[in-house]
């Protein structure tokens, strides 16, 4: 009998439970596992900001981490959106340090989520003329990044 936790079968029974007529496909991530969704709804399941995405994903994290510590991390995208959001942000990055390098100014990129600020770090850690920092936003446990001129 196989012990081993089964992501795609724990997502699609939490689809299920929530429903969500969806179907999972999954594809390896060198650093653990993309669970691609294919449903109707999709909408509705990235949710505003993609935040009923990202909570699907942290609590299908949990579960497979209850049932095996080691088991490796879970990202889930559907219908792509994941991917676009990606690139957007980057593209948000790059012109904010554009910005930032014709006018000498300090830029603030609107408060976002830890993987997000991620994103934006690494479209900007090849920029040697640009200095990325995050800082707290009063009221929220999101952070907001500042780019500034590096010295």
């Amino acid at each position: 009998m196989n012990t081993q936790p089964q992501p795609k079968a724990i997502l699609e029974e939490l689809l299920k439970l929530l429903g969500f007529d969806a179907t999972v496909e999954e594809h390896p991530l060198d650093d653990g596992l993309l669970l691609d969704v294919k449903t109707e709804d999709s909408g509705r399941l990235i949710g505003r900001q993609g935040q009923t995405l990202s909570d699907l994903q942290y609590l299908t994290n949990r579960i497979l981490f209850q049932q095996g510590p080691d088991t490796p991390k879970v990202m889930i995208d559907v219908g792509g959106y994941r991917a676009k959001a990606r690139e957007a942000l980057a593209q948000k990055a790059l012109a904010a340090a554009e910005k930032v390098r014709r006018w000498g100014d300090i830029v603030e990129l609107e408060p976002m989520s830890a993987f997000d600020r991620r994103i934006i770090y690494n479209s900007l850690r090849d920029d040697p003329g640009i200095e990325a920092v995050s800082v707290e936003v009063d009221g929220t446990t999101k952070k907001a990044i500042l780019l500034r001129p590096k010295h």
